[in-house]
């Protein structure tokens, strides 16, 4: 296919090709007529260029760009050749040397790693089994003659990974406390500090037993202990029924509340208050 152009006043300089005819009148042997030139017909650039003979002679047949990463601060791309090519190994200052260690690093001895090892086993075994507070975790680490400067470090990095949590222990435990074994939010109080827990993160667990929950709970006990206590007389049940209370852990006005109720019912059960030796 030819296409055909207008004459340009530049002559051979507007990219006539040699073969072309420059005198007018004259007709070119592609079938041309005078005052017209052919437009020069550029070869296209294969998409994958071969690499047999010549590749590399004419810029028509060149291989194509390849891309080149640049690596930060280097004015050249590491592993570029000057021509622009691509080879295998990267820049001296693109990868250290393997085992290479920074001037001031202290690398720690077999001792340490073997206890930092040891440290992390029973922390993660003990606390699969129950929960337990860091407290009791460095307790139990200096029993098995640990030293604090190994399993400080150790505790901290699991404590930052949340494996050990002494809120979401304190949490558990008080929930555990109240609603399976009934205790009130001083005895609650009293197991938390046991295990050393931090007195603000105590305080936020027992805020969520509210009051009304905490007289219910005690009143059910209440109940339930009054039906043990039917063979006494009013007198002796109420001694006993304060005192279990108390040792649950309750304050004195949900104590007084609670005994008001279970010996209401007592009472509408027609209980004698007699106590038959």
């Amino acid at each position: 296919m030819v296409v055909r152009f207008p004459s340009s006043p530049e002559g051979d300089a507007s990219g006539a090709t040699p073969g072309e005819s420059s005198g007018a009148g004259e007709s070119s042997p592609g079938g041309a007529v005078a005052g017209e030139r052919l437009a020069p017909v550029t070869p296209l650039r294969r998409a994958t260029p071969a690499r047999g003979r010549g590749s590399d002679d004419h810029p028509s047949r060149g291989s194509a760009a390849r891309p080149v990463v640049a690596l930060p601060g280097s004015e050249r791309p590491a592993g570029a050749t000057a021509e622009g090519g691509w080879n295998n190994t990267w820049g001296a200052e693109a990868v250290p040397p393997a085992g290479s260690v920074r001037a001031g690093d202290e690398q720690p001895d077999e001792e340490t790693i073997r206890q930092t090892r040891k440290t992390t086993g029973l922390a993660i075994r003990q606390l699969a089994r129950r929960g337990m507070s860091r407290w009791e975790l460095e307790q139990l680490l200096t029993k098995r003659e640990i030293d604090a400067e190994v399993y400080g470090p150790e505790l901290d990095r699991l404590e930052a990974m949340g494996v050990i949590d002494d809120a979401s222990l304190a949490t558990t435990l008080a929930f555990t406390q109240h609603s399976r074994k009934g205790l009130g939010r001083t005895a609650i109080e009293q197991e938390l500090k046991r295990r050393h827990i931090d007195p603000v993160l105590i305080e936020t667990a027992l805020s969520d037993i509210g009051d009304d929950d905490e007289l219910e709970r005690a009143t059910e006990l209440a109940v339930k202990r009054m039906g043990q206590l039917s063979s006494y007389d009013d007198e002796t049940a109420r001694r006993r029924l304060h005192g279990f209370l108390s040792r649950k852990g309750y304050a004195s006005d949900v104590v007084r509340q609670a005994m008001d109720t279970a010996f209401a019912g007592r009472r509408s059960r027609g209980g004698s208050g007699v106590r038959f030796q």
